[in-house]
C-alpha cells in the first residue's frame, strides 16, 4: 500500500482514491473535533459548566488544583476490592471454544474472512472474533439512546458480530451501562453465551457518573483525591489520569457498570496526552506500573488481556511528543510478567481511506529497524484492532465513484460506509475494525457487509 500523497482534491492510497471535494472532508475541522473529544473527556466536561465552551473548562480544574493539594489529606491503602458484589456478575469470559460455536453458529451468513483468529494464546486459546465490531462512544446522555444501543448490539449479535467496544468514560457511564443491560438480556434470552463475545472497556480518561448529583469538582476530590486514587500532579489536563490506583479503580467501574465477572480486553485509554504535559520518563514509568498491575488483574481473573487504545502514539515519529514505541511497551509487558507468556495482545489504532499512517508510515522500530505499526505489531505478536474506519461520519457519503467501483464484492447496491468499511476491515495486519452504531439502521447498513467476503487485500 503506497503513502497517501496530494493535497488538492484528490487523496489517494495505492489502489484507493478519495475525492476530498466530493464527500466534504475537511482535514483541519476534523481532526480538530477528534482532538477536542480526545482532550475534553466527553462526559464530564460539559456537565461542568454546559454554557461554557469546552477548552475553556481545563484552565479551571487546574486553579481548583492549586489550593487543593493532596497533602492536605491522609492517604488511606488503596483497596482493589470489586464496587459491587462478584456474585451478580455474570461469569465467564470469552474463550476458544464459545468464539468457536459462534462462528459456526453464523455459519454460511459470513462470508469468507469475516471470522479471524484474536491470538492470545496460553490457557485462554485463541479467540474467534468478527472483523467488524461495534464502537459505543457517539450518541446523547439520554436512555432512549441506550435502548437503542441494547436493540442494535442484539441485532448485531444475531448479525455475526461478537466484538463489543466501550469506556466508562463513553456517555458518562452510559454506554457501559447499556453494554451491561444488553449481555444481561441476551444471555438470559439465549441469544448468545458469555463466552461467545468479546467485550472491551478502557482506562485513563476520568469518569463521571451521570447518576451522581453533586458538583463535578467535589466530585473529582471525594471520589479520587482524598481516597488516594491520584494525586493533582497526576491529574493530566483536567480529564487524563495514568496512576495506577485510579486505572484499577476504573477497571472495578466498568465490571460494576456491565455486571461482568471478566473483561476481555482492558485498554489503556490514550496515554500519550500526558507526554505533552508529563515528562516522557514519568510517563513510561507509570505505564509499567500499570502494566504489572493489569499482569495481577489477569491472574484474578478481572481481564483476560489488556492493550493500549491510541489516537497519535503510534502514528507520529519517534521525535513527536507524544509518540510511543510499541518495542518498548512489549518489553514493559515482559518485565511485568516475568518472561515472554505476558497478556499485552492488543493496540487500537484509527485507521481509514484518509488515516493510514499505520500502515504507511514507518514509526515504529525492531531492533534499529524503521517499520510501520501494522508490521511492527506481527511481528510482536500484537493483534490491532482498528477505530473510526468512517472518519467522525465524512466517509459515510459522498464517496468518489471510482473508490466505490474498489469494491465490487459488496454488491451492486454497497453504501458509501460500507466501503469504508471494507477498506478498513481487508487491510493485511487488521484483525478488526469498530465503527459506532447506536441506531438499528446503522446496524442493518453496516452489518450487511457480514456477508460478503472480508479476505485481505494484497
Amino acid at each position: 500500500m503506497a503513502a497517501v500523497a496530494g493535497t488538492g482534491s484528490q487523496v489517494t492510497s495505492g489502489k484507493v482514491a478519495i475525492d476530498t471535494s466530493r464527500c466534504g472532508m475537511k482535514k483541519c475541522r476534523v481532526g480538530m473535533k477528534v482532538e477536542l473529544e480526545i482532550l475534553t473527556c466527553k462526559g464530564l466536561l460539559p456537565r461542568v459548566c454546559p454554557s461554557v465552551p469546552r477548552p475553556l473548562l481545563l484552565p479551571q480544574l487546574h486553579q481548583r488544583k492549586a489550593c487543593c493539594s493532596v497533602r492536605a489529606y491522609s492517604t488511606p491503602a488503596v483497596s482493589f476490592e470489586p464496587l459491587a458484589d462478584p456474585s451478580s456478575y455474570i461469569p465467564g469470559r470469552a474463550d476458544f471454544y464459545g468464539t468457536s460455536q459462534y462462528a459456526q453458529r453464523i455459519g454460511p451468513n459470513a462470508g469468507p474472512g469475516h471470522f479471524r483468529q484474536l491470538k492470545v494464546g496460553g490457557q485462554l486459546g485463541d479467540l474467534i472474533v468478527s472483523s467488524l465490531g461495534v464502537g459505543t462512544f457517539g450518541g446523547s446522555e439520554y436512555e432512549e439512546v441506550d435502548k437503542d444501543y441494547v436493540k442494535t448490539i442484539i441485532r448485531g449479535f444475531n448479525l455475526g458480530i461478537n466484538l463489543i467496544d466501550t469506556a466508562s468514560n463513553y456517555r458518562s457511564m452510559h454506554s457501559e451501562l447499556a453494554i451491561g443491560q444488553c449481555m444481561a438480556k441476551a444471555v438470559q434470552q439465549g441469544i448468545v453465551k458469555r463466552n461467545e463475545v468479546i467485550v472491551c472497556s478502557k482506562g485513563g480518561f476520568l469518569s463521571f457518573d451521570y447518576r451522581e448529583s453533586v458538583e463535578p469538582r467535589t466530585y473529582i476530590e471525594d471520589k479520587y483525591v482524598k481516597t488516594g486514587l491520584f494525586q493533582w500532579d497526576e491529574f493530566v489536563g483536567g480529564v487524563h489520569c495514568l496512576a495506577t490506583p485510579f486505572i484499577m479503580n476504573q477497571l472495578e467501574i466498568s465490571r460494576r457498570n456491565m455486571g461482568l465477572e471478566t473483561i476481555d480486553i482492558y485498554y489503556v485509554h490514550n496515554p500519550e496526552i500526558e507526554l505533552g504535559v508529563v515528562s516522557r520518563s514519568a510517563v513510561l514509568s507509570r505505564l509499567r506500573n500499570l502494566f504489572v498491575a493489569l499482569e495481577q488483574a489477569v491472574r484474578d481473573g478481572k481481564i483476560s488481556m489488556y492493550g493500549v487504545s491510541s489516537w497519535n502514539a503510534f502514528r507520529v515519529t519517534s521525535g513527536a511528543k507524544n509518540y510511543l514505541s510499541l518495542e518498548e511497551l512489549v518489553n514493559f509487558a515482559k518485565a511485568a510478567a516475568g518472561g515472554e507468556d505476558h497478556h499485552f495482545k492488543v493496540v487500537m489504532v484509527p485507521f481509514n481511506l484518509h488515516l493510514q499512517d499505520v500502515a504507511t508510515n514507518a514509526t515504529q522500530s525492531i531492533r534499529g529497524k524503521r517499520v510501520p505499526l501494522l508490521h511492527a505489531a506481527a511481528h510482536f505478536g500484537i493483534n490491532v484492532i482498528t477505530s473510526s474506519p468512517l472518519f467522525q461520519g465524512t466517509l459515510a457519503k459522498n464517496i468518489a465513484p471510482d473508490v466505490k467501483q474498489r469494491f465490487p464484492e459488496l454488491g451492486d447496491s454497497r453504501t458509501d460506509a460500507q466501503c469504508a468499511l471494507q477498506f478498513s476491515r481487508t487491510t493485511p495486519g487488521i484483525l478488526a475494525t469498530l465503527t459506532g452504531m447506536s441506531k438499528l439502521s446503522h446496524m442493518e447498513e453496516n452489518g450487511a457487509i457480514v456477508r460478503r467476503p472480508a479476505l485481505s487485500r494484497s
